[in-house]
């Protein structure tokens, strides 16, 4: 269990212009990392749906890709299913 620092029950002017420091010091490293994480959601790709006429329209799928099929009118995803991977329709 973490242990932390218990308050003083009294404080002079010099030691809370001190602790308020400290605060600001540990508000900036918390915004900082609150930035970054935002504008690494902001910046992930979202799923992208291909709208193709044939499967092999796709050179290269990855697992977890997922088409809209215009010839079959379905949506179809290259899952996994055991050592496997092909595609299979979603709807």
């Amino acid at each position: 269990m973490a242990r932390y620092p218990a308050l003083p029950q009294r404080l002079n002017d010099q030691e809370l212009l001190s602790m308020y420091k400290q605060i600001q010091r540990w508000g900036s490293v918390l915004i900082n990392e609150l930035d970054s994480r935002d504008l690494n959601e902001q910046n992930r790709p979202s799923t992208n749906i291909l709208s193709i006429v044939t499967i092999t329209s796709i050179g290269r799928p990855k697992k977890g890709d997922i088409t809209y099929s215009a010839s079959s009118g379905k949506f179809r995803g290259y899952v996994s299913l055991g050592a496997e991977t092909s595609w299979q329709d979603l709807n």
